[in-house]
């Protein structure tokens, strides 16, 4: 992709997603939506793939289909109240066609169907991207309009996300798609507890985009694509092999790793507002999610596949593993004894 074009697109991709969290008109941060969603679709189709092409396309029509959604919501509210503040989303109508505009925009279930094609058909980099970085502005604008979404609706749809996120990764073989169904999951957990919680929310994000990237940057070090690819990296890289399966159990939310943090202070906070049914159905479907984590795992450290070679480790890879892996890894496993820290951030 030429450099000049790589460029645009990435500064576009920044000015969208802060034109957006820093917007109070719901004019704005539509703006900035569409913004987000042009400048990734160069990204998404660089490598001229049929695949790649197609999860452009896909891309687009969702993305144009959810964001013509926040807009009428945001007119019909404009309408009825008179009123274009992000935070002053008061009319029914307006605030269930707003979630499930932002369910679209994020990949909730129902309208999760986009979400592993278009992992599947771009690079490592575009998947980490669009798995974190374009999750943000929709996030922001969640948890902006936090008090007028619809509870019921909301809850329906995180409960079915975290049942499918884990349901669907089970028999893939392909990771990014995994990671698409893990992310689809992940979104379930946001969402349950953005009513009650919004901060909590926040702080699920953040902590998911700091193991996810470590995740992707070390499977893009590695070349793995495919579970076949992982069981033969293991050889050339052991201790980065090593740390990928702490993150992923990290991911999968394990303690005593960092991922523990989020589900642990959801479930206290759903039992705090009564939703104990709630609470213990989405803490028996991370079992789910659980299983595939460890099967990643699995494949990417204890699996021995036949060598052809005398020597049982090959020393070697085509680059050095840089410091945004070392950094993301650590943090990701790390930071569980740091909690009270976090917290009190929050």
């Amino acid at each position: 992709m030429n450099p000049h074009a790589k460029l645009v697109a990435s500064l576009s991709l920044l000015l969208g997603t802060t034109i957006t969290i820093s917007s109070n008109h719901w004019v704005m941060a539509w703006t900035g939506l569409e913004i987000n969603t042009l400048a990734i679709i160069p990204l998404i189709s660089k490598s001229h793939h049929p695949r790649a092409i197609e999860a452009a396309i896909k891309y687009f029509l969702v993305q144009a289909a959810a964001s013509t959604l926040v807009l009428f919501a945001s007119m019909n509210n404009a309408w009825h109240t008179g009123q274009w503040d992000l935070t002053q989303l008061t009319h029914p109508t307006s605030c269930l066609l707003l979630t499930t505009a932002i369910g679209m925009k994020l990949g909730l279930v129902p309208f999760h169907f986009w979400f592993p094609e278009v992992l599947q058909g771009s690079s490592l980099t575009t998947a980490l991207l669009l798995s974190t970085m374009m999750k943000f502005p929709p996030i922001t604008i969640l948890f902006m309009t936090s008090h007028s979404l619809n509870p019921t609706l909301l809850t329906a749809m995180a409960v079915a996300s975290a049942a499918l996120g884990g349901w669907m990764g089970l028999n893939q073989t392909q990771i990014r798609k995994i990671l698409a169904f893990s992310s689809i999951a992940h979104l379930g957990w946001m969402a349950i507890i953005i009513i009650y919680n919004p901060k909590l929310t926040l702080l699920t994000f953040y902590l998911y985009s700091l193991t996810t990237t470590a995740v992707f940057l070390t499977l893009n070090t590695i070349k793995a694509v495919k579970l076949s690819t992982m069981m033969t990296s293991w050889t050339k890289t052991p201790m980065l092999n090593a740390t990928l399966m702490l993150t992923l159990l990290s991911l999968a939310g394990l303690p005593p790793l960092t991922g523990f943090l989020p589900k642990w202070l959801i479930i206290q906070e759903l039992t705090k507002q009564e939703m104990t049914t709630a609470a213990t159905i989405i803490a028996m479907l991370s079992l789910l999610g659980l299983f595939f984590y460890l099967r990643l795992a699995y494949y990417s450290t204890i699996t021995l596949p036949p060598n052809s070679t005398n020597h049982m480790k090959q020393w070697h890879i085509n680059k050095p593993t840089g410091s945004p892996i070392a950094i993301t890894t650590s943090l990701s496993i790390l930071l569980l004894p740091l909690s009270p820290m976090i917290l009190t951030t929050v």
